[in-house]
C-alpha cells in the first residue's frame, strides 16, 4: 500500500481519482492548492477558489480522507503568471496550463506532497502512464487519455522522467461519462459540478483587463491585408527554414480599418474582440507587431495569411519524455498538435545545425509563437517544444 497525495481541486475528476485510489487500498491524503488570490479581470466573481475548497472539503469528508491546504500563490505568480505577462508583452501567445503542470503541480506541489509522506501524487488528468525496463532502468511513458474528447496529455507535454515517476492518473483510462457516473453513485458533491475553464487556477478572464495589471493599454491601428498581397505568391521553395518564416507585413501593405487597445492583448488566429463588423466573413488576426503597436487582419478563415507549412522551435525548450529519443540531427515522422484539442497532424520533426523545425504535410492554421508543439508516436507523447516562429 502506497501513500498517495491527491490534488483535490474541487472538481469531479480529482474527486473520483481519490475515490478510486482509496478503493485500491492506498493511503489517500487530499491536498488543496491556493494558487491565486487576485480577482482583477476574472469573470467568476470574487475568490473562486473559496468555492473550490468547499467542494474539496465535502469530497474529503465523504471519502473519509484527511484534507490539507497549501498556499502556493507566490511560486505560481513567479513561475506562471509572470511568464504569461512577459510572453504577451513580447507579442507571443503563452500556454500557462503547460507551465502550471511542469512548474507547480508536478514540482512545487510534489515537494509539498513529500512533506506529507507521499510515495506518489495523483491528479484528475485524462492521460495515462506506462513503464518499461531498459538496461535495468525503469522508463516512463506518457500516453493519451482513453477518452478522445478529454485527452489532456498535451498539457503535460513538458514533464520529465522524475516527475512521471511519482505521478498517478487514476481516471486516464476512463470516459468522462464513467467518471460522472461513479461520482453520482458515490454521492460526491462534485458529481454535477461543471468543469473549470480558463487559465489554470485563475479561471475565465477578460484577457485585456487581466493583462492591464502589468501591461498598459495603448491605442494602435488595425490594418487589413488582402489575400492578393504579393508576399503570398512568393516562392519559398522546399527549405524548411524558409517555410517556417512568418509573413512580414508593414502598414503600407494594407489599409487601416480600425483601432485596438494594444497589440500585446491579441494573438494569431483570434477573431473576437476586434469590434469591426459589416463583413460577409469574420476578420482574423494574421500578425501582430508589438514594437509598432499594429495588428494585421485578414477576412475569412481561408485567408492565406493564417496558414503555414512549417515552424521553428525555440532553442532550449525542447523536452523529450524519454531522453534516449533526443534528436541531434536528422528527420523523424510524428503526429503533431500545436494547441489543445487540435486533431493530430502528420509532420516531420527536423533537427538541423541551425535549429529544430516541424514540417507539416498540410498547411497549419494559426501557428503562434509561444505556444507549445507536442509530437506523438501513436498514442504516446514523445516530446514538445515552444514555437519560436
Amino acid at each position: 500500500m502506497a501513500r498517495v497525495v491527491v490534488g483535490l481541486s474541487g472538481g469531479v475528476d480529482s474527486s473520483v481519482a481519490a475515490y478510486l485510489l482509496k478503493q485500491q487500498g492506498h493511503d489517500v491524503v487530499g491536498l488543496f492548492m491556493i494558487n491565486w488570490h487576485d480577482t482583477v479581470g476574472t469573470l467568476e466573481g470574487e475568490c473562486p477558489w473559496h468555492d473550490d475548497r468547499l467542494f474539496a472539503e465535502m469530497v474529503a469528508k465523504r471519502l473519509d480522507i484527511p484534507l490539507h491546504t497549501v498556499d502556493l500563490s507566490e511560486e505560481y505568480r513567479r513561475r506562471v503568471v509572470d511568464y504569461m505577462f512577459s510572453e504577451y508583452e513580447h507579442g507571443r501567445t503563452p500556454n500557462p496550463d503547460v507551465l502550471c503542470n511542469r512548474e507547480i503541480k508536478f514540482d512545487v506541489f510534489l515537494k509539498e506532497a513529500f512533506k506529507l509522506g507521499a510515495d506518489f501524487v495523483a491528479t484528475g488528468h485524462y492521460c495515462r502512464k506506462a513503464e518499461h525496463t531498459r538496461g535495468g532502468q525503469t522508463v516512463y511513458s506518457l500516453l493519451a487519455g482513453t477518452d478522445p474528447d478529454k485527452d489532456q496529455s498535451y498539457f503535460l507535454c513538458q514533464l520529465s522522467q522524475e516527475q512521471l515517476r511519482h505521478a498517478l492518473f487514476p481516471v486516464g483510462g476512463m470516459l468522462k461519462s464513467e467518471v460522472r457516473r461513479i461520482a453520482a453513485e458515490q454521492r460526491l458533491a462534485t458529481a454535477k459540478r461543471k468543469d473549470s475553464q480558463g487559465i489554470c487556477f485563475v479561471g475565465k478572464v477578460d484577457l485585456p483587463v487581466f493583462l492591464q495589471q502589468k501591461l498598459a493599454a495603448r491605442e494602435g491601428n488595425i490594418h487589413e491585408i488582402l489575400p492578393s498581397w504579393r508576399g503570398y505568391a512568393a516562392d519559398r521553395g522546399n527549405d524548411v527554414a524558409a517555410l517556417a518564416e512568418p509573413y512580414r507585413y508593414t502598414v503600407r501593405d494594407g489599409k487601416k480599418i480600425g483601432t485596438h487597445r494594444g497589440a500585446h492583448f491579441y494573438t494569431i488566429g483570434q477573431r473576437k474582440g476586434l469590434g469591426i463588423g459589416g463583413r460577409k466573413k469574420s476578420l482574423f488576426i494574421i500578425a501582430t507587431d508589438v514594437a509598432q503597436n499594429v495588428i494585421y487582419v485578414g477576412e475569412g478563415d481561408a485567408h492565406p495569411g493564417l496558414y503555414r507549412r512549417a515552424l521553428r522551435l525555440e532553442h532550449g525548450t525542447v523536452r523529450w519524455i524519454d531522453p534516449a529519443e533526443t534528436m541531434a540531427a536528422g528527420e523523424r515522422r510524428y503526429s503533431v498538435r500545436i494547441r489543445y484539442r487540435q486533431p493530430l497532424q502528420q509532420a516531420e520533426l527536423i533537427a538541423r545545425a541551425d535549429g529544430m523545425y516541424i514540417l507539416f504535410a498540410e498547411p497549419q492554421r494559426g501557428i503562434a509563437a509561444g505556444q507549445f508543439a507536442a509530437w506523438y508516436d501513436g498514442d504516446r507523447l514523445a516530446g514538445s517544444g515552444v514555437i519560436e516562429k
